[in-house]
């Protein structure tokens, strides 16, 4: 091979590697805004061109970069579940109820704003805007009287400055929760403007229920062809396996069962090529694992006590899940409490206290319901179900080795093999579901831990 076919064949690979970091970029976070993510962004201006053609044609998701901002436009799901809501923050309360609707009164009052606002002309608006009849008849009320619905409002405007709607000027919102002074901002109308990420307006959507205007927001029609209904299944399904931790078969409709079943090498492969993830494919559905753990917004395992505790629920439900049987989470608390005992050395204090276990049990279940590891089934009595992909966090009998190989170190008493799995991330922006966006998925490589590191990685 001549010089310059090697100096060629190394710039292909080197163009293809940006363009898989670009789109790891995207999947992680959706929305990239000038000032907070320049590196980011130019790379993925540099690459637009191919993303946009890649996405259009693989998950039907559209792209729009401009000089301020990227946004990749994903289609929300048609049944959110919940589990990864909207947050100021990594480790801050996740939002509620009061504060989603806060955060579409914000953006009601922005979209009208002057190109600066301070926090509590913002606030004024928001007051104004949730007087509205509608509102509270469903019991919406605001008037920010209160410190904790000045909390709630602080929140909202933090998202909302990590996501690059707003840039602060001058001012500290803490000044603002003690009533001792105000925040200015610049509104930034293009990052605004591209928030929603519904196929129409909602203002065109004339349903009463709910749930059914919800629907139409997101109700993508297909044309009665073979060909187009093949291409809304290819879409449908690279967009779980783009945003789901996991893909169960049987949580697919029998059309989508049969085209993954027939078509999941081919799919598999467009996405690893053009993400860096890798498909692992077990009888029971399929997960694209990330290997370096980048495009998640859930990671597992983690260290300190909340990550350790989540740890060993999923190893005590991995040894039950054999007997596809729900587990009551009473059961859980009561290992929990027992776990807390045994580890009190090495979590942080006041886990043995009266009603830690709850509060441990409540981290970690929201965890692995993130992480698709287990559903709640209904009932009098609360209960999880394991589903099979938490097999991979059961742990092997202990190995007692004897001989020359003990002598010689080359053994390990006790040790399990324990392989973590992260989520993708990525997901809406505080429109849609959180990731940062909003959105998920990556399974981390297989690590292998004895007692010892494990209690030690616990610490805090």
């Amino acid at each position: 091979m001549t010089g310059s076919a090697m100096t060629g064949d190394a710039s292909t690979e080197e163009k293809r590697a940006q363009r898989r970091k670009a789109l790891r970029i995207l999947l992680a976070k959706p929305l990239l805004s000038a000032g907070a993510d320049d590196d980011a962004l130019r790379l993925v201006r540099r690459n637009a061109a191919q993303l946009r053609e890649w996405l259009a044609v693989e998950t039907g998701w559209r792209l729009v970069v401009d000089v301020e901002s990227a946004r990749l436009f994903k289609t929300v799901p048609a049944d959110p579940d919940g589990t990864h809501p909207a947050r100021e923050g990594r480790g801050r309360a996740p939002f509620g109820r009061r504060r989603y609707v806060l955060l579409c009164l914000a953006l009601v009052v922005l979209e009208t704003a002057d190109a600066q606002v301070t926090l509590g002309r913002l606030a004024e608006g928001i007051i104004v805007a949730a007087s509205d009849p509608e509102l509270a008849a469903a019991g919406v009320t605001f008037t920010l009287s209160r410190r904790d619905e000045r909390s709630d409002l602080v929140g909202v405007v933090r998202l909302l400055l990590t996501l690059g709607v707003l840039e602060r000027v001058a001012g500290d919102e803490d000044a603002y929760l003690t009533d001792t002074g105000d925040v200015l901002y610049d509104v930034r109308r293009r990052i605004l403007a591209s928030m929603l990420t519904g196929v129409r307006g909602p203002s065109t959507i004339e349903a009463a229920d709910f749930g059914q205007r919800l629907a139409e927001l997101t109700h993508e029609p297909v044309a009665d062809t073979d060909e187009l209904r093949n291409r809304a299944l290819r879409h449908r399904l690279t967009r779980r396996l783009l945003d789901d931790p996991v893909v169960y078969y049987d949580e697919l409709a029998e059309d989508e069962r049969a085209y993954l079943t027939s078509q999941r090498h081919a799919i598999t492969r467009r996405i690893e090529e053009a993400t860096g993830l890798v498909a692992e494919m077990r009888a029971e559905g399929i997960a694209m694992v990330d290997p370096d753990d980048e495009v998640t917004d859930v990671r597992m395992p983690e260290q300190r006590t909340d990550g350790h505790v989540t740890l060993l629920v999923a190893e005590y439900l991995a040894a039950a899940a054999g007997r596809g049987e729900p587990v009551p989470t009473a059961r859980l608390r009561a290992h929990v409490r027992k776990m807390a005992v045994e580890h009190a050395a090495y979590w942080r204090r006041g886990v043995t206290e009266p009603g830690a276990d709850a509060e441990l049990l409540a981290a970690a279940l929201d965890k692995l319901r993130a992480l698709r590891l287990v559903v709640d089934v209904p009932g009098d009595q609360p209960m999880v179900l394991a589903r099979p992909a938490i097999a991979r966090y059961a742990v092997e009998a202990p190995t007692i080795r004897t001989g020359p190989a003990a002598r010689t170190g080359r053994g390990r008493a006790g040790q399990g093999n324990r392989t973590g799995q992260g989520s993708r991330a990525g997901q809406g922006s505080g429109t849609g579901r959180q990731g940062s966006g909003a959105g998920r998925a990556r399974g981390r490589a297989e690590q292998t831990r004895d007692t010892t590191t494990d209690r030690k990685a616990a610490r805090g």
